[in-house]
């Protein structure tokens, strides 16, 4: 128990040596002194709590926050001491607070756990006294072997035994863990290759023997040591025979293997990163601003004690006849009665901050994320997925991204390829009606004729079919398990009958483009390859294949042919090839592959190489060597590979054509244009994420693209940075774009990071390839805290991705057709990239600019309370009288003012989203935390204590003479006053959040004026009736006296007019010598809605018409009468705008975000 707890500590890990030894079917040695070592379970966990910590967790997090912690202690302090104010008045709405937040953020953290047992819980089978048994992924060990059917995910990382080919291999794709749903081609050794049944793998005597788990998806060693008649046969391991859990089986019927990493353990769990709780920039204003009204209520605490006593100081006022102290008081310490003194002030001024302010905070996060799924314009209809939000908390940070870090392969592109155009001895060709035609001419050939191809374009298409991994699945695929003729399909095929799986999407795309074109590959049996030339079947021997790498950038396969010679086909990136080539059309070839590059095209050149006898059993004798070396394997196949790539005679170059994404170019572009900066990370090779980076506009035509590739050394990465500075000083370029692989990028971090930094924030676009999992949260990181601190957002659909997302101040899955460890990683979660547009530029923006406003005018409104009650203090002698009642005090926060802040936080609108989405330079007025800036903080606060001087000194203006205020000479005493002041400031601060308010609905009018109202109506009950449960009653008949005052009422609306004039004022002349593009843009929001109401801001300033007559407005529009006519508040024509931004984005938004009769069309 002591080591469980020690383990789950994380100070005694399960394994302390550097490599494990795993025995396969846990068949353990029998010798006594053997311990088997402890290996992790089989459970991912991506939550935070459980049911032990979550409410210590949860209340540590919860009381981080300074309101939080601040009505702790005053809390305590009222149980502690007498105090003004009953302890009931901060603990109840503290209790409130806490309990709101712990129970949205438990149930966020429920859905994790939800997601967790449904992967923890999947059904799997395992071998076990010689018989398959069903269990739970979660209790797989390390040493089981499993079973894994066709299309099943693999439960643990596993070392592939067997499989239903005879050859033991199998077929994956790694969708989820790298974003490739191309096919891999994984391999078992020869010896357990034989055991395709449970008793046989029962039988089985093998050990596993390999490092500790690393997060390196692309790197395991290990070997397997499989004893046979009392022999011991040693295998190297690598990452050929590694099974990563999240891949999934494909195009094979079942495999049994080992798990060796289990858990948390796996490649894919090391390669998340801890979840941490992430804070927007406006809850870290918020703590900033609180800490200033901190700041502001000790200053009045102190204030307000030190001019008590000096007030005191005179023996009249220390103890008046009226107010004797007993002998106690006076033997009591001055000390104790000073700090007593100071904070029973702290517990008077405490309201000043708004732990209301919280609630209200996660009240309007919780309910506005749900306007995210319901909006139809994210809805993809074909997937039948709408916008996810798996966290509320950073729904205003979708309005401050500064840099968005995308994958590409499934993020940007669709991942389908199409074979458009090809090179052959130097001539161009493009495929028509399934033919070659060569550049400039037509397809004049009469249907059904067979085409003629000269030998080198055979050669290019023999090639072209034969060097590959590809691997076919028919229709009928018993046929080839009931042993009978593997090509039986070759006569007469169709391609109903076959369907093409393979490693690479350019490697599928090729093959089917030589199967239309006349060269068909048909399939595979043991080492012999089958292609059928124009119906002519042709077998080869398939020798060896020389995998693809990407240090080499190529893929080989060596092969005999049916006449008995020995031949090498070569096709990679145009880098690895050129320098290689002795022969063929060089130079024509190279201006072809430049010209397919151009087009957005991913191109890839193909050469061959003829073995002469005594050649081939050199080449064999070094790859066997190779192969089977235990130490240093590596190395030497790539010395291998060298020797024998050589001397190649060039074929030709293909042109293939990879699917984007529906308005990926839009959206990037839009994103530019609101100021963000779009980096593409990827784990694709240099070549192929540089065309599809240009394909989508991520990189344009004009720009001059740096490299920053193959670095080896420090130095050399340090140099090669030095001179990418000094080309981006000197060039004249307006905009440059950067390249750099993981390998690079790798040494420019370990020592460069300045120098990197400055080379990528010179340029508009940085592209990221052949990057790790942690590589790109690293990037994210480095961005991230960078001196400027700007916000990030990364965007992926895959495991791979993980890391980033969770890194990046906002995380966003895209539900990709397979895996959804990003999506339950992540913040958000949409269908496709192009919904990411909308997310920031509509949706972000109205979340920014609705929050930063609730944040600021609860503290101008809590000033305005509070100040008073301050300014109170100078009149009653420091007493510590409260200028409020007790159920004022307490509903202020709570009823009077809290709803038309929420509804105005859930639906105002600024500008109408058309316009957001047709002008994304819009995003860049808030961009920054420019709404919460330090100066418009200072400025509502300036506000909310000029509008307090008005409301006490005009009350006191009033009644500070003279208190008769009723016609029969009355007098009104001190609640009266605090009345009048609490009135006039209920319906300032009211009608003061009206003018801020550009969108009205239904809903905003019921909650401002009912607010109103609603103060009114309650006053009256809580004053008119003798309430018998209340010990005391000061506030009985005081309301109702109080509105019967003419001198009152004059009162009330002169203080009202005088607090808001200027503002509106202010309002219009801001509006008119110096407004931003935001407000210029908002009458054309009006011209987008004919039926929107026409009650909208006070100061909304349209085209034509004077400040002046806005203000002549005032009241019209206030009251709901101004119409949209010539006359008064006229609505410009849809004709009539003066922008002329492309409306790419502009489509009929059905979201219920607007709740309002707008139908509008682009």
């Amino acid at each position: 128990m002591l080591r469980w707890i020690r383990q789950q500590l994380g100070l005694d890990p399960p394994h302390q040596s550097d490599t494990r030894t795993v025995y396969v079917a846990n068949r353990f040695p029998q010798h006594g002194h053997y311990v088997p070592q402890r290996f992790a379970d089989n459970k991912i966990v991506s939550s935070k709590y459980t049911v032990w910590n979550f409410i210590p967790k949860n209340l540590f997090e919860q009381f981080r926050r300074i309101a939080n912690f601040y009505f702790l202690i005053i809390f305590l302090v009222q149980l502690m001491i007498d105090t003004p104010t009953s302890p009931v008045t901060s603990g109840l709405p503290l209790f409130f607070v806490i309990t709101v937040t712990a129970i949205k953020q438990g149930y966020e953290d429920w859905l994790r756990h939800k997601a967790d047992n449904e992967v923890n819980g999947a059904p799997v089978f395992v071998v076990r006294s010689g018989s398959l048994v069903q269990t739970r992924s979660r209790n797989i060990r390390v040493g089981d072997i499993v079973r894994v059917a066709k299309d099943e995910t693999f439960p643990a990382d596993l070392v592939l035994l067997s499989s239903d080919r005879a050859d033991g291999t199998c077929h994956i794709t790694t969708a989820s863990l790298d974003g490739e749903t191309n096919l891999k081609t994984h391999y078992s050794v020869a010896e357990t290759a034989v055991c395709q049944s449970e008793s046989q793998l029962e039988a089985l005597q093998a050990v596993v023997e390999c490092q500790q788990p690393e997060p390196d998806l692309y790197r395991f060693v290990g070997r397997l040591t499989v004893t046979q008649h009392g022999e011991e046969i040693v295998r190297p391991l690598g990452p050929e025979n590694l099974l990563l859990r999240g891949a999934r089986l494909k195009n094979t019927k079942e495999i049994f293997a080992v798990a060796v990493y289990t858990g948390m353990e796996s490649k894919m769990a090391l390669n998340y990163k801890c979840k941490s709780q992430k804070r927007s920039a406006v809850e870290k204003s918020m703590n900033t601003y609180l800490i200033i009204y901190l700041g502001i209520l000790l200053f009045e605490a102190i204030l307000s004690t030190i001019l008590k006593y000096a007030w005191q100081f005179d023996d009249k006022w220390d103890e008046p006849f009226y107010n004797k102290k007993t002998e106690q008081e006076r033997n009591s310490s001055q000390i104790l009665e000073f700090i007593s003194d100071f904070l029973a002030f702290m517990v008077l001024y405490n309201f000043i901050i708004p732990i209301s302010l919280y609630v209200t905070v996660e009240m309007q996060k919780f309910l506005g994320s749900f306007f995210i799924g319901w909006d139809l314009d994210l809805y993809h209809e074909e997937s039948d997925q709408k916008a996810q939000v798996n966290t509320s908390d950073l729904n205003e940070e979708l309005g401050q991204v500064e840099y968005v870090f995308t994958d590409k392969t499934g993020t940007l592109t669709e991942n389908e390829m199409h074979f458009r155009e090809c090179s052959i001895n130097g001539t161009k060709y493009r495929e028509v009606n399934g033919k070659l035609v060569p550049e400039g001419m037509t397809d004049d050939s009469p249907d059904g004729s067979a085409p003629h191809l000269i030998g080198e374009e055979l050669l290019f298409l023999s090639a072209v079919a034969l060097c590959h991994t590809v691997q076919i699945s028919y229709d009928q695929p018993d046929c080839l398990l009931a042993g009978g003729d593997p090509f039986s399909h070759a006569n007469g095929f169709s391609s109903n009958h076959m369907e093409y799986y393979a490693s690479s999407p350019d490697e599928k795309a090729l093959v089917e483009a030589a199967k239309r074109i006349g060269v068909a590959f048909t399939g595979t049996s043991g080492n012999t390859m089958e292609i059928q030339t124009f119906g002519k079947s042709e077998k080869y021997k398939l020798l060896h294949v020389l995998e693809f790498d990407p240090n080499r950038r190529r893929m080989s396969v060596i092969v005999q042919t049916p006449s008995g010679g020995q031949i090498l086909f070569t096709k990679g990136a145009e880098s690895a090839i050129f320098p290689f080539t002795t022969g063929g059309e060089i130079e024509k070839t190279r201006l072809h592959v430049d010209e397919f590059a151009l087009k957005g095209l991913r191109t890839l050149v193909v050469a061959c190489r003829h073995f002469s006898a005594a050649e081939y059993v050199e080449v064999d004798r070094r790859l066997n060597a190779a192969r089977t070396a235990l130490q240093q394997r590596e190395e030497k196949l790539q010395e291998a590979f060298s020797y024998i790539e050589r001397d190649l005679q060039l074929l030709g170059a293909t042109g293939v054509e990879d699917k984007l994404q529906d308005k990926v170019q839009e959206t990037i572009e839009a994103l530019r244009l609101a100021g963000i900066k779009v980096w593409v990370l990827t784990g694709d090779k240099h070549e192929t994420a540089v065309s599809v980076s240009l394909s989508c506009g991520h990189f344009h035509r004009t720009m001059n693209i740096l490299e920053l590739l193959q670095q080896r050394t420090d130095n050399d990465c340090a140099e090669q940075l030095r001179v990418l500075a000094r080309r981006i000083k000197e060039d004249h370029v307006i905009q440059h774009g950067l390249v750099v692989d993981g390998a690079s990028l790798s040494l420019a971090l370990r020592g460069h990071e300045k120098l990197f930094m400055e080379v990528c924030k010179s340029c508009s676009a940085v592209l990221c390839c052949r990057m790790a999992p942690l590589q790109k949260a690293k990037i994210v990181r480095l961005i991230k805290t960078s001196p400027e601190k700007p916000i990030t957002l990364a965007v992926g659909d895959g495991a791979n991705d993980v890391s980033m997302i969770q890194e990046a101040h906002v995380g966003i899955g895209i539900m990709g057709k397979e895996g959804r460890q990003a999506v339950r990683n992540s913040d958000y979660a949409i269908a496709r990239f192009k919904f990411l547009a909308k997310l920031l530029l509509v949706h972000g923006h109205f979340y920014y600019v609705r929050i930063a406003t609730l944040v600021q005018y609860f503290f101008y409104k809590n000033v305005c309370f509070i100040t008073p009650q301050f300014l109170y203090q100078f009149f009653c002698l420091f007493s510590q009288q409260t200028l409020y009642d007790s159920v004022y005090l307490t509903l202020y926060n709570i009823c009077f003012t809290s709803l038309p802040i929420l509804v105005y936080s859930l639906f105002e609108q600024l500008v109408h989203p058309h316009v957001l989405q047709s002008k994304p330079a819009l995003y860049r007025d808030i961009s920054k935390n420019a709404v919460l800036s330090m100066r418009t903080f200072l400025y509502w606060t300036l506000l909310g204590f000029a509008h307090a001087f008005i409301f006490f000194f005009g009350s006191y203006i009033l009644m500070g003479e003279d208190t008769t205020l009723m016609g029969n000479g009355q007098m009104f005493g001190n609640w009266t006053f605090g009345t009048l002041v609490f009135t006039v400031m209920v319906i300032t601060v009211t009608l003061k959040l009206a003018l801020e308010t550009h969108f009205w609905t239904w809903i905003s009018h019921f909650v401002t004026w009912g607010s109103i109202a609603f103060y009114f109506i309650f006053s009256l009950f809580y004053g008119g009736i003798i309430w018998p449960f209340l010990h005391t009653q000061d506030m009985y008949f005081v309301f109702v006296q109080l509105l019967s005052s003419g001198s009152a009422w004059f009162a009330i609306i002169i203080i009202v007019i005088t607090c808001l004039f200027p503002d509106v004022v202010k309002k219009v002349f801001y509006r008119h010598l110096k407004p931003t593009n935001t407000q210029k843009s908002q009458p054309l929001s009006a011209a987008s809605t004919q039926d929107l109401s026409c009650v909208e801001s006070l100061c909304c300033y349209q085209h034509g018409q004077s400040g002046c007559y806005r203000m002549a407005c005032l009241m019209e529009q206030m009251t709901g009468q101004c119409k949209a006519s010539a006359n008064n508040c006229h609505v410009p024509s849809r004709n009539n705008r003066s922008w002329s931004d492309t409306e790419n984005f502009c489509s009929n938004d059905r979201s219920f975000l607007t709740l309002s009769p707008i139908e509008a069309t682009c």
